[in-house]
């Protein structure tokens, strides 16, 4: 079973850069590739980035690419989410996801663990 915590995530002007955290406990980390997802309010959960177990597969969605940085550090077990430039549209609760796959592989879909996600909220 593995536990995922997100942090980071806060009030942020447009225009500003966070960069959210997600810590990993209770599994093997790097057996894991790793997806950011986001849901905004009465929209679904959207993809945004993923990264395979050695982080040398990444994918985004293709909205959030260039302005959205996926990475990992396994030795801190733990995957990050650089976002800049940001706008009011990206206002949203941020996740963190986790699915075991085989190396170098990445998924936008059907992810094992999720975090409980932290607030972004970007303001105009």
């Amino acid at each position: 079973q593995v536990q995922l915590v997100e942090s980071g995530g806060g009030l942020v002007q447009a225009g500003g850069s966070l960069r959210l955290s997600c810590a990993a406990s209770g599994g093997t980390f790097n057996s894991y590739a790793m997806g950011w997802f986001r849901q905004a309010p009465g929209k679904e959960r959207a993809f945004i980035a993923a990264i395979s177990r050695s982080g040398g597969s990444i994918s985004y969605a293709a909205s959030m690419k260039g302005r959205f940085t996926i990475s990992r550090d396994n030795a801190k077990n733990t995957v990050y989410l650089q976002m800049n430039s940001l706008k009011s549209e990206d206002t949203a609760v941020y996740y963190c996801a986790a699915k075991f796959l085989p190396p170098d592989l990445v998924s936008r879909y059907d992810y094992d663990y999720w975090g409980q996600g932290t607030q972004v909220t970007v303001s105009s």
